[in-house]
């Protein structure tokens, strides 16, 4: 069973910055794309930011604030998120799809961390 952890969320005033952090363990063969979405009450699940091996994807909203990364040794996605908004409070939760060592693919989601922007 492949976990995800995450770390960083918190309180922080518009125009801050926050750091997220996602570790995943377990059965993991290869790592296929990893991202972050976000859910703020009564509104959908959206999409923030993926990365895989040759790419980045970012949500309009957050372009040329937001930045993934990954640490591909250690299994880890980052998210630095810089010049929040009030807009930008939700709960985030990592992603992962990867495949298991017989090419099962497979995805799984972290249990959320909350952001909340003040002001």
């Amino acid at each position: 069973q492949v976990q995800l952890v995450e770390s960083g969320g918190g309180l922080v005033q518009a125009g801050g910055s926050l750091r997220l952090s996602c570790a995943a363990s377990g059965s993991i063969f290869s790592i296929d794309i990893m991202g972050w979405y976000r859910q703020a009450p009564g509104k959908q699940r959206e999409l923030v930011a993926t990365i895989t091996s040759a790419s980045t994807t970012y949500a309009d909203s957050v372009k040329g604030r937001f930045t993934i990364s990954r640490d591909n040794a250690k299994n880890t996605v980052s998210l630095q998120m810089n010049s929040l908004k009030p807009g930008d409070t939700a709960v985030y939760y990592c992603y992962l799809m990867g495949r298991q060592r017989l090419g099962v693919q497979f995805d799984t989601w972290g249990q959320g961390t909350q952001v909340t922007v003040s002001s």
